[in-house]
C-alpha cells in the first residue's frame, strides 16, 4: 500500500506528458512535495527514458528516480479517443506538463486554447531546448547541446585539454529545477488573482544554463573576457584544487575566504604564507595560483587522507575526499540524515533513492513510491475518470491506451 500524499503541495493536480529528464524531473520534484502526479505515456513505445541505462533484470532504474510519486497510464494523444479522454483527464488539474517540440501538441489539436477551454487555471509549463520561438525552436533538444551552448562545457575539462562533458546530463536537471520554481511562480500569482487564466510558462534548458553560469556574461560585457578550462582548479579563489594525498587518495579543498586561507596555512603548518605578498589577498593567490599550489599540493602530500581529515576538520577549513557513490552510502552525515531513503517498488520490491530535498518543518514531503510500470494505473486513474472495465478493456484493445 502507498503511503497517502504528504507535503506543502498535498492536493495538487498535476499531468506530465513530458518524456526523458527536463520535464519529468520538474514534476516529480512536486510530487515530492506532495502534488498528485499522473504520468502519462505513449502506448507500447513508452517514455524513451526507460530505454537509458541503467536497468536490472530489464526494468530501468533511473526511470524509477525521475519518475517516482507518480501514477502512470498509457495513452495516445495523437488519436481523437485518446484526445477526448485526456480532455477528461485534465478537467481538475492544476498544471500540465510537456516538453514536445514547439507546435506539436497544436498539431494534435491539443492547443493552449482548447486546453484551457476544458481548465481556464491550468497551468501549463513547456520545457523545450530553446523556446517557443526563435531560429532554433524547432531544433531536436539534447542536454549535450544545451551544456555547449550556453558555455558551460567550455569552462569543464583541463587547462590547454579539449572540453569536457560531465558524467550526468546536469542540464536536464537545472532546466527542471527551473521549470518547478517557474510552475510554483505561476501558481503564487494565479493564487493572488483567481479571476485570470492559467499562464504557459515557455522553459528553455539552454537559457537555464546559461542563468546557472551567474559571472560568465558580465565578465565579457565588463572585461571582454572569454573564461576557459582550469581542470579542478577554482579560477574565481586559491588555495581550491584537488589534491593528492601520501595514501594515493584524493581530496578538494577550498579556501576561498581570508580566513579560511588563514587556518590552512595553520593546517599545513605553512604560516609563513601570510607574511608572503604574492598571497597575502585572494587576488595575489589567483594571480600566483601556480606556486601556490605546488606548496600546498606538497604539503597535503605529505599526510594521509586520515591525517589530512583530522588536521582540516580540526582548524575548519572546507574539504571533503572525492566520494563516489558508496562513500556517499556510508558516510554519517547522509545517514544521520536519511539522505539515501527505501521506496517500495511494484517491479524490484524496494529501492533505495535520494530523499526529499528541501526538509519542510511542518509539512515535510515524502518519497511513497518509485516510478510506476508502463500503465500500472490505467485501471485505477480512467476507473477514476467514470469508465467501466468493458470501456478501459475496449481502449487497450484500439490501442487508444
Amino acid at each position: 500500500m502507498t503511503a497517502p500524499a504528504s507535503g506543502p503541495l498535498r492536493g495538487l493536480k498535476i499531468v506530465d506528458i513530458s518524456t526523458v529528464v527536463a520535464g519529468p524531473f520538474a514534476a516529480g520534484l512536486l510530487g515530492d512535495y506532495g502534488a498528485e502526479i499522473v504520468k502519462v505515456e505513449m502506448p507500447g513505445a513508452g517514455d524513451s527514458l526507460r530505454a537509458l541505462a541503467p536497468h536490472k533484470d530489464g526494468v530501468p532504474l533511473w526511470w524509477k528516480v525521475t519518475n517516482r510519486n507518480k501514477r502512470g497510464v498509457t495513452l495516445d494523444l495523437r488519436k481523437p479517443e485518446g484526445r477526448d479522454l485526456f480532455a477528461r483527464l485534465i478537467a481538475d488539474a492544476d498544471v500540465l506538463v510537456e516538453n514536445f517540440r514547439p507546435g506539436t501538441l497544436d498539431g494534435w489539436g491539443i492547443t493552449r486554447a482548447w486546453l484551457q477551454g476544458i481548465r481556464p487555471s491550468l497551468t501549463i509549463l513547456r520545457v523545450t531546448g530553446f523556446g517557443q520561438d526563435g531560429p532554433y525552436a524547432g531544433r531536436p533538444g539534447f542536454a549535450r547541446i544545451f551544456e555547449s551552448m550556453s558555455g558551460f562545457t567550455q569552462i569543464c575539462g583541463e587547462d590547454g585539454g579539449r572540453p569536457l562533458h560531465l558524467g550526468y546530463p546536469i542540464s536536464d536537471a537545472v532546466a527542471g529545477l527551473f521549470g518547478a520554481v517557474g510552475i510554483l511562480a505561476a501558481l503564487h500569482d494565479l493564487a493572488q488573482h483567481p479571476d485570470r487564466r492559467g499562464q504557459e510558462i515557455d522553459c528553455s534548458a539552454t537559457e537555464a544554463m546559461l542563468r546557472t553560469l551567474e559571472f560568465l556574461a558580465i565578465e565579457y560585457d565588463q572585461l571582454g573576457a572569454v573564461r576557459t578550462r582550469s581542470g579542478n582548479r577554482s579560477q574565481y579563489a586559491a588555495p581550491g584544487n584537488v589534491y593528492r594525498t601520501a595514501d594515493d587518495k584524493w581530496a578538494s579543498i577550498a579556501a576561498s575566504t581570508q580566513s579560511i586561507f588563514d587556518r590552512l596555512c595553520t593546517a599545513l603548518d605553512r604560516r609563513d604564507l601570510l607574511e608572503d605578498e604574492r598571497y597575502a589577498t585572494n587576488p595575489a593567490r589567483v594571480k600566483n595560483y601556480l606556486s601556490l599550489d605546488e606548496i600546498v599540493g606538497a604539503a597535503i602530500g605529505k599526510l594521509t587522507l586520515a591525517q589530512l581529515r583530522e588536521t582540516l576538520t580540526k582548524h575548519e577549513v572546507g574539504f571533503s575526499p572525492i566520494y563516489d557513490i558508496a562513500d556517499v552510502f556510508d558516510d554519517p552525515q547522509f545517514k544521520a540524515r536519511e539522505a539515501i531513503v527505501a521506496v517500495p517498488d511494484g517491479e524490484l520490491g524496494s529501492v533505495r533513492m535520494q530523499g526529499v530535498v528541501p526538509r519542510f518543518s511542518e509539512t515535510p514531503g515524502a518519497v511513497r513510491r518509485a516510478g510506476p510500470a508502463m500503465g500500472e494505473h490505467n485501471d485505477e486513474v480512467y476507473g477514476g475518470l467514470g469508465l467501466t472495465a468493458a470501456e478501459i478493456a475496449g481502449l487497450k484493445a484500439r490501442k487508444v491506451i
